[in-house]
């Protein structure tokens, strides 16, 4: 319970900023609703008005007059309600509206904050769902229940009110016959819809991960012509939320007949109870030749017609708002979770900003993904890189590579055991500090949108052209950079895909040194460069980073074979730490490498 109150706390927080279009678009409902309760009243009391002068005789002056004031009455109150609509309107659709982008930039930031631990949680398909469709359907409850939500209560309660006030013999008996024909129905379908929704729901995510699932391996798609196969498993997912959504449209398309069913039924009930009443009721005065009622009159028929056709209305209404909050709460518990999930990595309230140095060392270090595992990813590890060192990572598939180095940026956490970077834990840093002083090119490195000087600047928003063309001599960008017409313009498609994936490595290496780090980590980012470029790359870092930590994470062992130290893993453990000749004489899994890759030319 307390958490449900948590997230309906946070997400109601987003309203800041909209509270007074909020509260003004609640002002404006209350004003057309009580407008609209008063008209029925007010034409009643006119044609009772008209009914008596009509029965009496007529007194035309009078007539005029009363034709005057209930005109000007009812003039009045329709254009308060009028006003009242267009400003609610109005309102209620910026406090939306701002709700959702005040929602949206929440569930953004959020994430942002959060380690890789907090985003392996979440796939990347369900944030984007989280954030459109489920902030949507929020949205729409939001606006219904500031609009529809305030209005229909004061609607059915006035209504009611006024029906019994003006026929309480046989009003009460009517309502309590047909509130409950609407009532039973709708919490039925509401039920039925319910239940469908919550598993569409999930279906949104599925489709949502086909679809980017597509989108990034396209060309994988297209190299083994399976287009058709992937067209047919998206069509079987789509069909299925087709028919789910068709047996819900179906079912609240049912609704309207029978509210309307039992509208017109209780508008010939009223009419002909009403008409019974007024006839019996009535006495003729043979010494005026009036007729006089004693307790209904045509006005009052006529405003408990309309009243009732109100209860009903709001009744409706009512069940609709309860219908969308009910298919937005999997929305509300859906974002709550991205809301309350806590980042894992907690920042020292007195975290140190200066980085003194890039001295790396690991103590006592485990490490595993999920503290309810069975096994360790990393177990044991314990070694020190001392200031401006090269050091190799190889390893096998699987033997945790790039989780020890994501232990050095501060991705993860360790389980147990301490990372130290310039003397001091990783913990006892700001964040941003810590991540500043340390560039990573990742095994899937992105290049985003823009012109390759814009990609560049990422690294340091400040570089001059003198910087960033050192950096690209660096990284071997030069070359193909100066083969493009328009050079660091060069526009870049999103991903990168308008070039290779040796030149987007190489930007990747160009834009990690524009940090100008302390430690600079290059996990297997050169993957996809020819041995003689790769030989260029570590040739220029070693020669203009003489005091930057290099780390090297690679397949190739001559990636890693001029690397003043080379650390072995093997299932989570280091298994074995020197230089590539003392490696060759001691150790057996290095040894195996070496071969293989001997054998197929890979390795010198």
């Amino acid at each position: 319970m307390n958490e449900k109150r948590k997230t309906i706390k946070l997400i109601l927080s987003n309203v800041k900023g909209y509270k007074a279009e909020t509260t003004l678009s609640i002002v404006f409902i209350v004003l057309e609703a009580v407008c609209e309760c008063i008209i029925p009243f007010i034409m009643s009391k006119l044609l009772n008005a008209l009914s008596n002068y009509a029965l009496s005789g007529l007194n035309f002056d009078l007539m005029i007059n009363d034709l005057i004031l209930f005109g000007c009455i009812l003039l009045i109150l329709a254009i308060a309600s009028f006003c009242g609509g267009v400003f609610a309107g109005r309102f209620s659709a910026k406090a939306g509206c701002g709700f959702a982008k005040n929602l949206r930039e929440s569930i953004f930031i959020k994430t942002t904050k959060f380690s890789f631990t907090n985003i392996d949680k979440f796939s990347s398909s369900s944030l984007i769902t989280r954030q459109t469709f489920d902030v949507s359907n929020i949205q729409q409850s939001f606006i219904m229940l500031t609009r529809i939500g305030v209005r229909s209560p004061i609607i059915f309660i006035f209504s009611f009110v006024m029906s019994i006030i003006i026929a309480p013999s046989f009003a009460p008996i009517i309502l309590a016959i047909i509130i409950p024909l609407v009532v039973i129905p709708a919490a039925i379908i509401i039920k039925i819809c319910t239940k469908r929704f919550m598993v569409l729901f999930d279906l949104y995510d599925e489709i949502n991960e086909k679809v980017e699932e597509n989108v990034r391996g396209i060309r994988v798609v297209k190299t083994y012509a399976r287009e058709d196969y992937e067209k047919e498993k998206f069509e079987k997912e789509s069909l299925k939320m087709a028919k789910g959504f068709r047996v819900v449209e179906q079912l609240l398309s049912a609704t309207n007949p029978i509210i309307q069913t039992i509208m017109y039924i209780s508008i010939c009930i009223i009419l002909f109870v009403g008409t019974t009443i007024i006839i019996n009721s009535s006495d003729y005065d043979a010494i005026n030749d009036v007729i006089t009622f004693h307790s209904l009159k045509i006005g009052d028929v006529s405003s408990l017609i309309t009243y009732c056709a109100q209860v009903l209305s709001s009744l409706m209404m009512l069940s609709m708002i309860l219908f969308f909050l009910i298919m937005a709460l999997p929305s509300i518990k859906r974002v709550g979770e991205v809301l309350i999930e806590e980042p894992t990595i907690k920042v020292n309230e007195n975290a140190i900003k200066d980085i003194k140095n890039g001295d790396i060392e690991f103590k006592n270090v485990n490490f595993k993904y999920d503290l309810n595992a069975d096994k360790y990813a990393l177990k044991d590890v314990n070694f020190k890189i001392n200031s401006g060192e090269t050091i190799g990572i190889i390893g096998g598939t699987g033997s945790s590579k790039t989780t020890l180095v994501n232990l050095i940026s501060r991705f993860y956490d360790t389980t147990s055991g301490e990372v130290l970077v310039g003397d001091v834990n990783v913990k006892d840093y700001d964040l941003v500090a810590l991540r500043d002083s340390i560039s990573v090119v990742l095994q899937k490195n992105v290049l985003f949108s823009g012109t390759i000087e814009e990609n560049l600047k990422w690294g340091n928003k400040e570089a001059t052209m003198e910087e960033i063309n050192h950096v690209c001599d660096i990284a071997q960008c030069t070359p193909f950079i100066n083969q493009f017409k328009d050079g660091l313009n060069h526009k870049i498609d999103q991903g990168g895909t308008n070039v290779s994936g040796g030149q987007r490595q190489r930007l990747c290496i160009a834009r990690a040194l524009l940090k100008n780090p302390k430690v600079l980590i290059l996990d297997d980012s050169t993957s996809a460069v020819d041995t003689k470029t790769d030989a260029f790359i570590r040739k220029g870092l070693k020669e203009y980073l003489p005091s930057v930590t290099k780390i090297i994470i690679a397949q190739r062992i001559n990636s890693v074979s001029d690397a003043d130290r080379i650390i072995v893993m093997d299932k989570g453990m280091i298994v074995g730490i020197g230089t590539h000749e003392e490696l060759l004489k001691t150790n057996s899994i290095y040894q195996e490498v070496y071969a293989i890759q001997s054998k197929i030319g890979g390795a010198k």
